[in-house]
């Protein structure tokens, strides 16, 4: 695609500036700085990549898996400022999920240590370890803000933590897996995934995209539940004190 093509499909940003003006939703500003932000982040992630492809060194490649990462997790724990550590439980959390998926790629060598195929796949695992991140604090918060009470009961009965915040844990934890596993209901029938699109268009044959594509959609399907099982398991003791209170407006 020429940049002449490239600017002419900012036609599609000037749709919904349009819309939002003329319904007066105020998401013009939101909007300019989204697209702004986007082509610059882009151009110069595409510069960095073809450098660091070209380059094929290994200390490259952790960089930019470790910016990846940092990214992530800043993004990640605005959702749940309200617990204690949460950022280095949320890194924690994006580091295990891709080194677990990279060790099984690489180690029964499903794809090649190769920087394309590492640094491309590692940034659909973090991006969607940070999705499914934010979404189970979203969703893990709101509980435990809704049921403090019910929680104090379980405790003063002589319950434990993990009794008291069982029920919320895992209403969250399968609220943020939803959306993963409905999405991967209708692959294929409803919506041709990104990867897969993307590999079509460039010439590649239908079937061997159709494999990549299921590789990622196995690779996301770990990564919504080991995402959302640890950083459970890791944020709610942090909601008690060594007295097994809950920390009310914590």
């Amino acid at each position: 695609m020429s940049y002449v093509a490239l600017s002419i499909t900012l036609i599609f940003v000037l749709i919904p500036l349009i819309l939002s003006k003329t319904l007066h939703l105020g998401l013009e500003k939101d909007t300019i700085i989204a697209t702004v932000r986007s082509i610059i982040q882009l151009l110069a992630i595409g510069y960095i990549l073809k450098f660091v492809f070209d380059s094929e060194n290994i200390i490259y490649i952790l960089l930019m898996v470790t910016l990846m990462i940092i990214a992530a997790t800043q993004n990640a724990r605005k959702k749940g400022k309200s617990i204690k550590g949460i950022t280095w439980k949320v890194a924690v959390t994006l580091a295990f999920v891709e080194i677990l998926t990279q060790s099984i790629l690489l180690g029964f060598n499903i794809t090649p240590p190769e920087a394309q195929y590492i640094i491309s796949i590692s940034g659909m695992v973090i991006g969607n370890s940070m999705v499914l991140s934010i979404l189970f604090l979203n969703r893990f918060t709101a509980e435990v803000e809704t049921h403090q009470d019910k929680i104090e009961l379980i405790l003063s009965l002589g319950g434990t933590p993990k009794q008291a915040i069982h029920t919320l844990l895992n209403n969250s934890i399968k609220a943020s897996m939803i959306p993963t596993i409905e999405s991967q209901k209708t692959i294929g029938l409803v919506q041709l995934p990104g990867m897969m699109s993307g590999q079509i268009i460039a010439g590649a044959d239908p079937i061997q995209a159709v494999q990549f594509q299921l590789l990622i959609a196995f690779l996301i399907l770990t990564t919504a539940s080991v995402t959302s099982v640890m950083l459970g398991f890791l944020s709610y003791p942090s909601l008690f004190n060594r007295c097994m209170q809950l920390l009310r407006g914590k």
